[in-house]
């Protein structure tokens, strides 16, 4: 077939098969929890009578679930379009299929296909989750069917310029990091869109808008140009993978000459290794590829367009925060998931180039690799550290925030942003499979980030008296701690993980309910104490049962 060879080849591991049924089970379970979580809500604070009260939750249920659908989907789209090609990169198994008698043509596109299985099996299951909203009332099937069209459009179009970047690219970190900020700049483009033409030219590009114009009951003809787009992202990028698949990944060695410059700097002198070797690896070579320059342009046009979507604010007669919210939330959501990415990966790359046996038998200390992997990743990633920081005095000197509140912001985001570091290098330790430690480590910080607004979002929709609340959310706050232990001890189980594991879920509730009661610093205390203490939990065991982490005996044994 035109796709066979690829195709097969992604899909037909029984272990990965045996995954998929665990992911639709745990996918669709997570959402009957929220829709159990979002009657218990309803009939706790409200009375529900009649049929218009019913139709009328029905609705407003399916506008929770629809933007939540379409975040998951198009990460997990993203994701694994990524990692499926950078993980060939990685083991050198990309060499092969480049010398096979496989055509650009079925590789890119066998690549794309089989990446997607996952995530279109998972919505193939969500469908009967969503057939429950409308049988409350207030659904209609054409509403139910623009969702899933829109959601799988921008799946394939997030995919597509996933497994592109992923062929252009050196490494997983450059292509999960490009990748992102193209997803982030995307939806901020389409924001920007909104305010500068209408809502309706705003839901012609961004995704997050276009979920919201499908549910309207007259918006058949409106997501036209949404589809014509992503038809064209698609298509583009896709037709440029195909183009340029083997000029990207021809070796260097063979493309470009050795030059006299090059041949003489094998004879330069030695360059002075630190204290910590590993530190200086990570600081002062070129760990993570030659062009990692791309990822710190992309980040800062990123953030050029949170700080414009904040000066359009604060030059406004009244400014709206909400806007400000859409213009600052994507960014900090790149921040963190990128931080995370550098970290995983710092352990993954290591691993699957064979180089993290080669430091596991040098006389390294377990703090010195440790630390010298985590100072290495926030000075990697220092734009990305520092300009969500400096972003917090921006909003102070423009007036949107008080003082108060922009050192609540900035110190609550340094404790987010190391919390997200040490999580993905605990679980690039944790496990041995390269595929599943980065699925892993971006989906954490995306579940507690995505859970974080779709909690919000119920909260606001379904009721004021936000202390009545807590039963309903109990089964979300239990499902939640037991996925995170399951998650975060898969190879060193421990007590403070697992206390970590069951009081995250619940203080970041409590940190909910402050934020929207106006508790600024009750939000911060919970903040850094519920992450300042997974944090701890993570980085001891790191250190202290390194060996059993990594594999390596110690001199004793």
């Amino acid at each position: 077939m035109f796709l066979g060879a690829v195709f097969e080849r992604e899909v037909s591991c029984a272990p990965r098969a045996r995954g998929w049924f665990v992911a639709r089970a745990v996918y669709c379970g997570a959402l009957l929890a929220i829709i159990a979580t979002c009657w218990l809500v309803v009939t706790g604070t409200q009375s529900v009578t009649t049929a218009g009260d019913t139709a009328r939750f029905g609705a407003t249920l399916l506008r929770i679930l629809a933007p939540l659908q379409l975040s998951l989907a198009v990460l997990a789209a993203a994701l694994a379009g990524a990692v499926a090609v950078s993980a060939e990169k990685d083991r050198r198994t990309l060499e092969l299929l480049l010398v096979s008698r496989l055509t650009e043509r079925e590789l890119v596109l066998g690549k794309l296909s089989g990446s997607l299985v996952r995530v279109l099996l998972l919505l193939v299951a969500a469908v009967p989750m969503f057939a429950i909203a409308a049988l409350f009332g207030g659904v209609t099937i054409p509403q139910l069917a623009r969702l899933f069209v829109v959601t799988v459009a921008a799946a394939l179009a997030a995919a597509s310029i996933a497994t592109t970047v992923a062929f252009w690219k050196d490494t997983t970190f450059q292509t999960l990091a490009i990748t992102l900020f193209l997803l982030a700049s995307w939806v901020g483009g389409g924001e920007m869109l909104a305010a500068a033409r209408g809502p309706l030219a705003g839901a012609a590009v961004s995704p997050a808008r276009a979920v919201f114009a499908a549910l309207a009951p007259d918006a058949g003809h409106t997501l036209l140009p949404f589809l014509g787009v992503c038809a064209a992202v698609i298509v583009g990028s896709n037709a440029v993978a195909v183009a340029c698949l083997r000029r990207w990944n021809v070796a260097r060695e063979v493309r470009r000459p050795v030059t006299a410059e090059q041949a003489d700097a094998a004879f330069r002198p030695a360059r002075k290794v630190w204290s910590n070797p590993i530190l200086w690896r990570e600081t002062c070579t070129r760990a993570y590829g030659r062009m990692i320059i791309l990822v710190r342009l992309a980040w800062l046009a990123l953030f050029a367009v949170a700080v414009a979507g904040i000066v359009r604010e604060a030059t406004a007669a009244r400014p709206d925060r909400l806007a400000v919210a859409l213009a600052v939330v994507p960014m900090a959501l790149a921040s963190l998931v990128a931080v995370a990415a550098l970290a995983v990966t710092s352990i993954t790359t290591e691993r699957d180039r064979g180089a993290l046996d080669l430091l596991l038998v040098s006389d390294l200390e377990p703090g010195e690799f440790v630390w010298g992997k985590l100072l290495g990743v926030l000075v990697v990633a220092r734009e990305i550290v520092l300009l969500p920081l400096l972003l917090c005095v921006v909003l102070v000197a423009t007036g949107i925030t008080t003082l108060e509140n922009g050192i609540y912001l900035a110190v609550g985001m340094a404790a987010l942003l190391f919390f997200a570091a040490v999580l993905g290098f605990h679980v690039g330790l944790s496990y041995t499979a390269s595929r599943q430690a980065i699925a892993v480590a971006l989906g954490t910080v995306a579940f507690l980030f995505i859970g974080v607004a779709t909690a919000m979002r119920i909260m606001v929709a379904f009721g004021s008296s936000f202390e009545l609340q807590l039963a309903p959310f109990l089964a979300v706050i239990v499902g939640g701690a037991v996925g995170l232990y399951a998650a975060l001890s898969a190879r060193n189980p421990s007590p403070a993980i697992a206390w970590a594991s069951a009081l995250l879920p619940a203080l970041t509730f409590v940190a909910i309910t402050g934020f929207l009661q106006g508790n600024s610093l009750q939000v911060l205390l919970v903040v850094v104490v519920a992450y300042g203490f997974a944090t701890t939990a993570l980085l001891v065991p790191a250190i202290g049962a390194f060996d059993l982490l990594t594999g390596r005996t110690t001199a004793s044994d």
